[in-house]
């Protein structure tokens, strides 16, 4: 039963209106391929389960044996680094690599994704692009160097050299946040130099993903003023407390800055439910908003927001 399923878990997330557009979940039994996609935005895998959680699920044509063992589940990243920020994204499940966490049992991969808004370019091999946020800044969601599909980049390319679809540079994403993460500008180059050849004869391609954001960091009993005009905030991430000794230290003695391991679990709950959706909105930099996470420490409120 079941060589794949998709099912749409919600069309819109009301919390989050901004950046999520729906939110969806993809069964794929073994040896099969596993497809993603997004009529929509872009692809953000929440989790991936490799294993097998009851006894219904792929189990056409499959002895008992194969399908008794309901608690085999194993947690993987390899589909969320080969798919986030794709808009679409085919993936062979037998050559993903994950290790079997229950020998002699049928599996099958449960991954759920959220479609998100952002943006996305295709650089075919030796060339360039400029990623672009204007006043914002960038902030990557994912990038590959490789080949994912015979498709692109292929015009007037010989078949043999897009066959091979399972070609991933490794350290490709922290390659290009280190370029690109926090500038307003950044141009990127789809080169073997860049990123070495992980598939030698096979011409390559780089896709990255990304959103542009903004950053305000609001000194302690001060208020954060976010505006995003005719566009609506989305709130990426937030802090309330103190992460270094140098930010809002001025005139501070060593015993109210030197603690740079203060949090607020839910600031950014507390934060999206004022602000998420609205064109503008203050937050109060206090102790009465947050409580305080770190008492004697004078704390700070950084928050990171899209405008979309």
């Amino acid at each position: 039963m079941m060589l794949f399923l998709k099912l749409s878990l919600l069309t819109l997330i009301i919390s989050a209106p901004g950046l999520i557009v729906s939110r969806e979940n993809m069964i794929t039994c073994y040896s099969h391929v596993q497809r993603l996609t997004c009529e929509t935005g872009l692809i953000k895998v929440k989790s991936s389960v490799y294993g097998r959680t009851n006894s219904i699920t792929c189990n056409t044509n499959r002895p008992s044996s194969e399908v008794t063992n309901t608690n085999c589940a194993l947690r993987i990243t390899t589909i969320a680094d080969r798919c986030n920020g794709l808009k679409e994204c085919e993936l062979k499940t037998e050559l993903l690599g994950n290790p079997d966490p229950c020998y002699g049992t049928y599996k099958y991969y449960n991954t759920t994704y959220d479609c998100i808004n952002g943006h996305f370019v295709v650089i075919c091999e030796q060339g360039y692009s400029t990623l672009d946020c204007g006043s914002d800044s960038i902030e990557i969601i994912n990038a590959n160097y490789g080949r994912g599909n015979s498709r692109t980049c292929s015009n007037g390319i010989p078949s043999f050299q897009t066959q091979n679809t399972n070609c991933y540079a490794p350290n490709t994403l922290s390659t290009v946040a280190a370029m690109c993460k926090g500038k307003k500008t950044c141009t990127v180059e789809a080169s073997n130099t860049i990123f070495n050849d992980p598939c030698v004869g096979t011409v390559k391609y780089l896709t990255v993903s990304y959103i542009c954001t903004r950053e305000i960091v609001t000194c302690e009993s001060s208020t954060a003023t976010l505006n995003c005009g005719a566009h609506r905030i989305n709130i990426i991430s937030a802090n309330y407390g103190r992460t270094d000794s140098t930010t809002c230290s001025s005139g501070r003695p060593a015993s109210q800055i030197s603690n740079k391991n203060c949090y607020t679990p839910d600031a950014l709950n507390k934060i999206a439910a004022r602000c998420e959706g609205q064109s503008s909105c203050e937050v109060p930099a206090t102790n009465v908003v947050f409580s305080d996470p770190c008492y004697g420490t004078y704390k700070y409120l950084t928050i990171v927001y899209s405008c979309v």
